[in-house]
């Protein structure tokens, strides 16, 4: 037997248009039912469709290497109701595939017996945060409508449990709205905790069902580290859901949750510090734009603490606590958040015993299509550790449900994948820092603009905008883009279109800008702001060009 390396082995499998040609109620040239073709009837065949497909003879390799028939309940049981398993199953049921999937019971804050229908980023994660960012925004546009003419008789407060309430009445519509695009789909929901038995049954609170394939969805949950006192410390989950709004508040960690929690607690007017490893904020960013962000959210009143690494919290009589760092302490705080990381939830899955790769942390190991080591189980999103961003688990689903049901293998595209900071002000990125361009392509051009947004020059805040763009020398190809200032995120969705399209700086240059804008900034920049050159010729130095060792 020949084996593919670099395709998936597939079991063919028949679509209901396939079924219905053959059973004749489709004109044989045509994909389309007649015209009269009663929609009843168009309802009952898919569903037996399905029936057909999940009960039909598929192939299950035997030790020896024979093929022995096998029957399934189910052609797809998917372990986990997150972004990434919600859209393989519900695009696994469109192509005509018999689907399950099962999810633990809805609650704020996850844990080994809680979750929800969503997942992370519907219920705990980005939608939620969003609206936590919308409501800290305020405080900072009364203050920018002052010099625009309003006043206010009082000052405005604000009422944290009416925010609190109003977000868990979202995420329960939500949740609702997910369940009722499976179900409307055709896929079969189960609330409890699955675990794997074999390579082909899941065992779902006590009940088994066998699958020809099992899809391991299941997200990952915030890291706590271990040191002393750690139990008096909360996370991103406990954070969305808090009774009442931290006065003072210690965030440990310099990545993208920890700035946003910052801008946010700031924003609802709490006292702010934020203690850091490394002597910059977000890790693998471009390195202006790391600068640039610190630099902002220190003019808000944010205290970043650097070069601290936690070593233990201490609670005091009054209820208060401290964080003791390599550094010494910092007292007087009312809540301690961790926002170190976060880590693969695939503990007691039953992977181990099926022969599922991990690694330490718990990151399921995958090939190009989403494959484990077991060639029956397969996993998307941030379990596999690859790329973790929602929108990346969509398309993970989404190709690994053509991969298996529409005959159309396909490996998920992570080249040019923008991104956004939800801090404040907000980060946008597409494509290579400044340091990966240089390395990957050696002479790249750079152009910057820092600046005065309109709003600020009446405003008289602090307020700035930092873009970037960094081009490739030898082509002009647009190789990244980078932007710190409101609605960046905004700016970027259609920006990332040209970067994923391969435009060069010409065609940025050719663009007519939209004015006034600050997206328009992006399309006037019209001289570099340096010039790198990877190697450059030897005996001329030229003071308007660095070497890439110099950067």
């Amino acid at each position: 037997m020949v084996t593919c390396l670099s395709t998936p082995k597939l079991t063919a499998t028949q679509t209901l248009h396939s079924l219905c040609r053959n059973q004749r109620l489709f004109h044989h040239n045509s994909l389309h039912p007649p015209r009269k073709f009663p929609l009843t009837h168009l309802k009952t065949l898919t569903s037996f469709s399905r029936r057909r497909f999940s009960s039909a003879f598929v192939r299950a390799e035997s030790d020896n290497g024979a093929v022995e028939p096998r029957n399934y309940d189910f052609d797809l049981f998917t372990i986990g109701a997150g972004s990434g398993g919600v859209r393989a199953s519900r695009f696994a049921a469109n192509f005509g595939a018999s689907v399950a999937i099962c999810e633990l019971p809805f609650a704020t804050v996850s844990s080994d017996s809680a979750g929800g229908f969503g997942g992370t980023c519907v219920l705990r994660g980005c939608v939620p945060k969003k609206l936590f960012v919308y409501a800290s925004k305020y405080s900072h546009e009364f203050e920018e409508s002052r010099n625009f003419g309003w006043r206010y008789e009082t000052e405005p407060k604000h009422d944290w449990s009416t925010l609190i309430a109003n977000k868990n009445a979202e995420l329960h519509r939500l949740t609702g709205i997910y369940k009722n695009i499976l179900k409307n789909s055709g896929v079969t929901l189960m609330e409890g905790r699955g675990k794997i038995v074999d390579p082909h049954t899941v065992d779902v609170d006590g009940k088994l069902y066998s699958a020809r394939h099992i899809l391991i969805s299941v997200g990952a949950r915030p890291y706590i580290p271990d040191i002393p006192g750690n139990e008096y410390a909360i996370t991103s989950d406990h954070a969305l859901d808090l009774p009442e709004k931290p006065e003072k508040i210690a965030i440990i960690g310099g990545g993208y949750i920890a700035l946003e929690f910052a801008g946010i607690f700031n924003g609802l007017s709490s006292d702010v510090h934020v203690f850091i490893r490394q002597k910059k904020v977000l890790r693998g960013f471009d390195e202006e734009i790391r600068d640039f962000i610190a630099e902002q959210i220190s003019v808000r009143g944010i205290e970043l603490h650097t070069e601290e690494t936690p070593q233990a919290i201490v609670k005091s009589s009054d209820g208060s606590l401290a964080l003791k760092t390599n550094k010494g302490a910092a007292d007087g705080f009312s809540h301690v958040m961790f926002a170190t990381g976060r880590r693969p939830n695939t503990k007691n899955l039953g992977l181990e015993e099926v022969g599922v790769k991990m690694s330490k942390d718990g990151t399921i190991e995958v090939d190009e299509f989403s494959r484990t080591s077991v060639p029956s189980i397969w996993a998307v999103g941030d379990v596999t550790n690859r790329l973790n961003l929602t929108p990346v688990a969509l398309m993970e689903g989404g190709a690994l449900a053509k991969t298996l049901f529409a005959n159309q293998p396909t490996k998920p595209d992570y080249r040019a994948v923008p991104s956004a900071v939800f801090s404040q002000p907000q980060i946008g990125q597409v494509g290579l820092t400044e340091k990966q361009a240089i390395e990957k392509y050696g002479d790249v051009d750079i152009y910057t603009a820092n600046y005065k947004p309109l709003k600020a020059t009446i405003s008289g805040l602090p307020d700035r905008v930092f873009m970037k763009l960094i081009v490739a020398a030898k082509t002009d190809k647009v190789l990244g883009l980078h932007v710190c200032g409101d609605d960046a995120a905004e700016m970027l969705q259609g920006f990332a279109v040209a970067v994923k399209a391969g435009l060069t700086k010409a065609d940025f240059d050719a663009t007519v800008g939209i004015h006034p804008t600050s997206a328009e900034e992006l399309v006037t920049l019209r001289t570099a702001t340096r010039k790198i050159l990877a190697c450059p010729p030897e005996g001329k130095n030229d003071p308007g060009v660095k070497a890439a060792t110099g950067v």
